[in-house]
């Protein structure tokens, strides 16, 4: 794994947004726009670490599916703070009939500096963003800036074959598989993952729509929910966390007509209800409980820092949050105050520093195989909003 510079490529911003980054810019706090897309460097990678990285997001992820199991299993939903039985048992029955629902794509965040180990710092895989950047424009900035060389990049063509082998999953009748995102997404990110997403579906031959969450309406004659034409919605694709679908003003209508699977509810909602259990932090800790000492994985408790207060230091992290918000670093001897909300204590491992550039890989899996990889930057250790996508090339 290496860092190296290079000259971006003349008109580089109008080519990746025709490719479908329409959010190459990132406006920071003194109004000034910076690059998001970020061409001026690149990582090389040998084969032989990709294929490392693939058997293990291959193990992370089989290891993640028997973690949900035993949460199901022990009951152990409140160390999620999943406490309305609704809920609970909404994803319960998810996870029991998980064969019978579609079920897309996650993305691992790994620590990794090409002579270790690579460590799991997380896993969305109910909303998981930054999928459009890895997809498409790398692999048409690596066509033409190294016309021969490879790629850790199946992203496309996997999510078109999931599309087409799980279409028998989802309900008959004719009505079209909705994308929804937010109408509050202010960048366009949601908005363009979702388009990606839809266009996938298209190419595996699906009838698709699109919607944004607040245009979903409720007829209270049939009971079920509708699009903006008043057609039944009996299948969507949502870039909308499951923490606010089960809590905002229409969770009870989500509940009640909840499709797992059986037939019985009205509409099937994609990611289904059990990812809720591999998105939330507490994920980490339970897996360290089940895999201690496991090579890939960070210590990580629910109840408080312990041992790693005085030891390696430790990260907060909420146990629901996206882009880092939330997520507090403390150096060893720190005091291990405790965080009023909920929270995982992670190890700390501060991310590897390339030429004073914080790495983070996001490597992806889609239909349970790992099938890419993205790398965001960051000045400081924490990868938030103002992180930067860098392509990258096996040579």
């Amino acid at each position: 794994m290496e860092r190296r510079t290079t000259e971006p490529r003349p008109g580089w911003q109008q080519t990746v947004e025709e490719q479908g980054l329409v959010y190459p810019l990132t406006r920071y706090p003194d109004d000034s726009l910076r690059p998001y897309w970020d061409e001026s460097a690149y990582y090389v990678f040998g084969l032989d670490e990709v294929e490392a990285l693939e058997e293990t997001v291959g193990e992370l992820h089989a290891m993640s599916l028997a973690a949900a199991g035993h949460i199901v299993a022990e009951g152990r939903f409140a160390d999620l703070g999943i406490t309305d039985p609704r809920v609970v048992d909404a994803v319960t029955e998810s996870w029991r009939r998980r064969d019978e629902l579609p079920s897309l794509y996650g993305r691992f965040d790994l620590r990794y500096d090409g002579t270790g180990p690579a460590k799991l710092l997380e896993y969305n895989a109910d909303t998981p963003t930054s999928l459009v950047e890895a997809a498409s424009p790398q692999w048409f900035w690596m066509e033409e800036r190294f016309p021969g060389a490879d790629q850790w990049n199946s992203l496309h063509e996997r999510l078109v074959d999931a599309w087409r082998k799980q279409s028998a999953l989802l309900p008959p009748g004719g009505s079209p598989l909705y994308f929804a995102h937010t109408a509050g997404d202010e960048c366009g990110e949601d908005l363009m993952t979702v388009a990606y997403l839809k266009e996938t579906a298209e190419q595996a031959g699906l009838e698709t729509d699109w919607l944004s969450m607040e245009e979903i309406g409720w007829d209270r004659l049939s009971g079920r929910f509708v699009d903006n034409r008043l057609r039944f919605i009996r299948s969507i694709f949502k870039l909308y966390p499951w923490e606010w679908l089960t809590t905002d003003r229409f969770a009870g209508h989500v509940l009640d007509t909840l499709d797992n699977g059986g037939g019985t509810g009205s509409t099937l909602w994609i990611e289904p209800a059990w990812k809720m259990l591999l998105s939330n932090k507490a994920l980490l800790a339970i897996l360290w409980e089940l895999n201690p000492g496991h090579p890939n994985l960070l210590p990580a408790h629910l109840d408080g820092p312990r041992e790693l207060a005085d030891t390696t230091g430790w990260v907060a992290k909420p146990l629901l949050g996206r882009e880092g918000a939330g997520v507090t670093v403390h150096e060893p001897g720190t005091a291990p105050a405790l965080r009023d909300e909920p929270c995982c204590y992670q190890q700390l491992a501060p991310l590897p520093d390339f030429d004073g550039n914080r790495v983070v890989l996001g490597t992806w899996v889609v239909e349970n195989e790992a099938a890419g990889l993205g790398i965001r930057e960051s000045s400081g250790l924490v990868t938030d909003t103002y992180a930067r996508f860098l392509p990258h090339v096996i040579l």
